[in-house]
């Protein structure tokens, strides 16, 4: 056994990028580490399993069976700040993984046992700090003294490796910076996404359910939120058509034989949901493809009938594990915006591109930022090497032609070929992946798909599956979090709600609501014997854009009071004014 004390030691939180995020990974682990202490010191009973650093902060899973309260978290940090005070050396120890064994039964911790015998190694390291002592591979800060600013953000359940047969054991969530600045402006980063979670702005915009008695992952539109749907759907083929697309529908069940020369069962079925009918099996699709290729092998192509492009808002189901679901953001049952184009070798490069100009003009009117990079061949996949490195490398061409940075993400592409993966930033500077664009040489060889060339010979077509918006679901959920629920007037499910002062406006706002519904603006009204404070009040919760406010005067000049959500007034205007401006909104997707 070989005792070493660490030398790491980060040099202050003002550095910037892959360093900088480096020091906070080592930071947020040691950390972890203090927590994990506190709780073995305050709850001796409970065992610990695995206590990761994570992007924004770390985590520790413990098996403590009367759970932990947020009562608890606050007694775990102040012990935490004592052991930060203590400033305990933190020792690195190597040890035989035998030792190890016998030294984690003695002290009854089965999780680190059942790590320790499914390792490989003949050595393992641990870390020390004062009568603490945890499995890993480190690094660590030099002593609990130099672990700067924490806190501990909240307590959930988690199965055991994410399996879930295994048992459920409480994971308590943290973060730590270095100093408490940092800390400060990253609470209140939460306090904001806590504001804007499209789950709780879901209740009260009355937008969607999510219901276990359903079933997990299965999302329930209510009106509001089927109508920003429809909106966004006739939005999409609108786009699409104008782009030389052609629409195309496929079942939700395609027989089993389908996935399994596509190569979905050997490498997708653990997300794969299947069923029986008389007695032959089917998978319930997770992607829209085959019916695709189906389409394309149903005429003989020339090769002066490449591109084609094929289109549709394809529903698909994937088995997620229900420890993952998130609200729209993470479902069992999407719909997405689908398309696969079939195209030449030489007509690669522009098929990219014009995507790429796709993305382009639409998240602009989102106002969205973007990032982007190319996701290259896993472990598991299928079709030849040279295949992949002519997909990977056009992907590559294209963007370093058109200028467009992009960073590479090793082993993540699709099984079937490598991606460019959109990264959008939200309001809050968070990314998420939505728009892709998967250069495929494999699925036309298993489907023997072919055009006639201008000599008269039959090749191989390249197909480039893709997706703008992605998942319908999740893209509503992040534009929910994105806007905080105040829609633009173009996607605003009302647009335009008429609150009268007294009973006696009642026929006039009745009149008001034909001819703006007459004008194709969605339109309620408020007729209730209510005081207009309160209707204005509401209105505003409802984030609807424009209150049209009629009492006396308006009804008797014909005219009209406009209210936004935001505070704004503009008082005796003409209807006609106001259907122009709220028209100009609609057109110009605002």
């Amino acid at each position: 056994m070989v005792r070493i004390t660490v030398n790491y030691e980060p040099e202050g939180g003002r550095k910037k990028g892959t360093q900088l995020q480096e020091d906070l990974e080592v930071l947020r682990h040691s950390t972890a580490h203090v927590m994990a202490q506190a709780v073995k010191e305050l709850y001796p009973s409970a065992k610990i399993a695995i206590g990761p650093a994570i992007e924004n902060g770390f985590y520790y899973d413990f098996d403590y069976e009367p759970g932990f309260t947020e009562e608890d978290l606050q007694k775990i940090e102040e012990k935490m700040r004592e052991i930060v005070k203590r400033d305990l050396p933190i020792v690195r120890t190597i040890m035989n993984r035998d030792e190890a064994i016998r030294l984690f039964e003695r002290m009854e911790e089965p999780y680190k046992v059942e790590i320790l015998k499914e390792l490989e190694d003949d050595k393992v390291s641990l870390y020390s700090q004062g009568d603490f002592i945890d499995l890993c591979r480190g690094p660590h800060l030099p002593s609990t003294g130099k672990i700067g600013a924490f806190k501990l953000l909240s307590v959930a359940g988690a199965y055991w490796r994410g399996d879930e047969r295994n048992k459920m054991l409480s994971r308590i969530y943290g973060t730590a910076f270095f100093d408490e600045e940092s800390l400060k402006k990253y609470l209140n980063f939460l306090e904001e996404v806590k504001k804007r979670d499209h789950r709780k702005l879901g209740r009260e915009l009355d937008l969607f359910t999510l219901s276990d008695e359903v079933g997990p992952g299965l999302v329930i539109y209510h009106p509001n939120g089927a109508l920003i749907r429809y909106i966004l759907e006739d939005f999409e083929r609108k786009e699409h058509l104008k782009r030389g697309y052609k629409f195309v529908y496929g079942p939700h069940i395609l027989k089993l034989d389908m996935w399994k020369r596509s190569g979905h069962y050997e490498n997708y079925k653990e997300n794969m949901f299947f069923t029986k009918v008389d007695d032959v099996e089917y998978g319930i699709k997770p992607m829209n493809c085959l019916s695709h290729i189906v389409v394309y092998k149903s005429s003989i192509r020339s090769y002066r009938d490449l591109p084609l492009r094929y289109f549709e808002l394809g529903t698909v189901n994937r088995y997620e594990k229900s420890g993952v679901l998130h609200g729209l953001l993470r479902v069992r049952e999407f719909t997405q915006d689908d398309a696969h184009i079939f195209a030449r070798v030489d007509q690669l490069k522009d098929e990219i591109r014009g995507i790429l100009d796709f993305v382009r003009d639409v998240m602009g009117i989102f106002g969205f930022e973007y990032e982007m990079e190319i996701s290259t061949r896993p472990e598991r996949y299928i079709g030849s090497l040279e295949d992949w490195k002519r997909a990977e490398d056009v992907l590559r061409e294209v963007l370093d032609e058109t200028g467009i940075a992009y960073r590479i993400n090793e082993g993540e592409g699709a099984f079937y070929g490598p991606k460019i993966d959109v990264k959008l930033k939200d309001a809050l500077g968070r990314r998420w992946q939505c728009a892709t664009i998967q250069c495929d040489f494999a699925l036309p060889e298993r489907f023997d798909l072919y055009y006639v060339d201008s000599d008269g010979k039959r090749k191989r077509p390249v197909m480039l599956h893709r997706v703008i918006l992605g998942a319908m679901e999740r893209f509503i959920g992040i534009l929910i979090e994105h806007y905080a629920g105040k829609f633009p007037v173009w996607l605003s499910p009302v647009q335009v709600i008429i609150l009268t002062i007294t009973e006696e406006q009642i026929e006039y706002a009745r009149a008001l609501n034909e001819r703006l519904l007459s004008e194709d603006i969605r339109t309620e009204t408020d007729l209730r014997n209510e005081k207009l404070g309160y209707k204005v009040r509401e209105a505003t919760m409802r984030k609807i854009p424009y209150m049209l406010i009629v009492g006396k005067k308006e009804a008797d000049e014909g005219k009209i009071s406009v209210r936004s959500r935001d505070g704004k007034e503009m008082k005796g205007i003409a209807l006609k004014e106001f259907i122009e401006m709220v028209k100009d909104d609609i057109v110009n997707r605002r």
